[in-house]
């Protein structure tokens, strides 16, 4: 049932993406500066491209963007769970190792480690 919508939504945005295409066919110059600034400078850069495609370019490049700047946002985060990661393995590596000193529970913290959970 949630595939079946799902595939319906997705045919539903596939043929207006396509009814926007149909209906914005026509050529548009696209400049890379102002004239004015283009003169300025000397490099006049232009290109003539359907205007379905200035639309999606524009699309696709905002989302691009959007997903860069989230990647470079998270960033930290991402760095404070690996070093709590390799905090928890260098932990569970010492713990390893003194109850491989001790096989018998004689420390009162090791036994408090190794008795199980209680469900709340």
């Amino acid at each position: 049932m949630l595939r079946a919508l799902r595939i319906a939504i997705l045919a539903l945005v596939a043929i207006i993406l396509l009814a926007v295409a149909l209906a914005n066919r026509e050529p548009v110059p696209l400049h890379l500066l102002t004239p004015d600034i283009a003169a300025f400078v000397g490099v006049s850069w232009t290109a003539t491209l359907p205007l379905y495609l200035v639309i999606f370019g524009g699309i696709v490049a905002g989302l691009v963007l959007g997903f860069l700047w989230e990647w470079l946002r998270e960033r930290k985060y991402r760095a404070k769970a690996s070093n709590r990661k390799r905090e928890i393995a260098r932990l569970e590596r010492e713990l390893a190792d003194l109850r491989a000193m001790s096989p018998a529970v004689d420390d009162d913290v090791i036994a408090l480690l190794d008795r199980p959970a209680r469900a709340v």
